[in-house]
């Protein structure tokens, strides 16, 4: 046997083999193979897929973000703008009720003021009114010692008396 050149028996035996091996190898190992490869090529697709899908996402969210902080910063100011007009509401509120009450104060002082004058005045009336009776009576005793004196004001006083009904 020489080892460039075969037998006839190598061969057939060799081919036979190489038919057994194919015939199995077509039967089970190609479809295996191809079914990996088939299934490899699917997954890798699908991670595609999948990636390209989270990227959109990822685009979408990223859009989202950016709408949600403009309203944040909408709403933000819009609260700001109302806590603004609350508080000069509340300022300017506080500013009447305090004119309110400045009035008031001052209506009631002046009331009082009013009422403490007329007392005061009352009161000094009513002084100068004891006075002057006790002026006057001091003033008649000494003159109205004498009894003719005593008649000639009594007599003075009814004259007097009956000219004011008479005008009246």
């Amino acid at each position: 046997m020489s080892l460039i050149t075969p037998d006839f028996g190598l061969i057939v035996w060799m081919t036979l083999i190489f038919g057994i091996v194919f015939f199995i190898l077509a039967k089970w190992g190609f479809p295996m193979i191809t079914n990996s490869v088939a299934k490899r090529a699917d997954r890798i697709n699908d991670s595609i897929r999948m990636a390209k899908e989270a990227e959109e996402r990822l685009k979408n969210l990223a859009e989202e973000q950016k709408n949600l902080i403009e309203q944040t910063k909408a709403e933000q100011s819009r609260i700001l703008k109302k806590a603004a007009e609350s508080r000069d509401a509340m300022i300017e509120n506080a500013k009447a009720q305090a004119h309110e009450e400045a009035a008031k104060i001052i209506a009631k002082a002046q009331t009082e003021i009013s009422a403490e004058k007329e007392s005061a005045l009352r009161d000094i009336r009513r002084q100068v009114a004891l006075l002057s009776v006790g002026v006057a009576e001091k003033v008649l005793r000494k003159k109205l010692s004498d009894e003719n004196e005593q008649r000639e004001l009594v007599n003075k006083f009814v004259d007097e008396m009956t000219s004011a009904d008479k005008e009246l």
